[in-house]
């Protein structure tokens, strides 16, 4: 009885995320604003470093936060933890144990506020890449634990706060790409 109500409890909780997750897609769709503040971009990714630090244990998560000082972009928090959180998820789900993934938020050469999470694992298949960021897109080493959602989050999130992000390799080995490093550009709060 016990191991069922943890299993119903485990179901739960996937069907509220995906529901969290399919409500705020249709609110970007429709191009509903959810009110923006100035937000501290540093203090986001330490958030949601901590908040995955007990599904991580078997991955080093590396910080390199605020070397700029306070970097405040203009937009909804909520909105922007989810964003770093599903970037965070999906390098720990694609990498195997032991990769370290590094997250970093920083002020860029043309003003925008930067988020970049990287990882040294298998990388992006070159046939995903053009498909990474649309709905229900998973990759080979996904092991059943998502719904294909997580990067067209990322995308809809940081084009609602007039962003963009981008994928490319970490590095090169025998002269194949390897890693992901996907980087979020940001307007900084007026």
């Amino acid at each position: 009885q016990g191991e069922a109500a943890r299993s119903a409890l485990r179901s739960s909780q996937r069907m509220r995320r995906l529901v969290a997750d399919l409500l705020l897609l249709a609110r970007t769709d429709v191009g509903r604003v959810i009110p923006h503040e100035p937000c501290d971009l540093a203090q986001i990714v330490v958030e949601a470093a901590s908040e995955l630090g007990s599904v991580s244990a078997a991955h080093e998560i590396s910080l390199d936060v605020g070397r700029m000082g306070l970097v405040l972009v203009e937009g909804s928090r909520d909105e922007l933890h989810r964003l770093t959180i599903n970037l965070l998820e999906n390098a720990l789900r694609h990498t195997p144990a032991g990769t370290e993934i590094r997250v970093s938020s920083d002020l860029g050469d043309d003003g925008q506020a930067i988020l970049v999470v990287e990882d040294d694992g298998p990388g992006v298949p070159e046939h995903l890449r053009d498909t990474l960021f649309e709905r229900f897109v998973r990759g080979a080493g996904d092991r059943g634990g998502s719904f294909g959602l997580g990067l067209a989050i990322v995308h809809a999130v940081a084009e609602s706060h007039g962003g963009s992000v981008t994928i490319e390799p970490t590095g090169e080995r025998d002269g194949e790409p390897y890693g992901a490093r996907f980087v979020v550009r940001l307007p900084t709060a007026t």
